[in-house]
């Protein structure tokens, strides 16, 4: 199970993630807050994407892999 959150506006913003297995926490918290750089892992969301077995196979990064871009504004997914 895992929980991801981004927050961002006008291209600046913050990612927090966490990924547990078997009830046990397996990975995180990880943060990136406003201004700082991403790590060389990854940035939070594409860190536990990748535990989770997602390839970015000639994507940007597995964030983009999985498609989660195409949630970026609400009024995008709602119905």
């Amino acid at each position: 199970m895992s929980y991801v959150e981004a927050d961002y506006f006008g291209g600046t913003g913050s990612q927090q993630a966490v990924l547990w297995a078997d009830g046990r926490l397996a990975l995180g918290p990880l943060s990136v807050a406003e201004g700082q750089p991403v790590p060389a892992a990854g940035s939070p969301i594409s860190q536990v994407l990748r535990r989770l077995g997602v390839d970015r196979a000639g994507h940007h990064d597995e964030f983009a892999a999985v498609g989660l871009g195409r949630h970026r504004s609400t009024r995008d997914w709602l119905p």
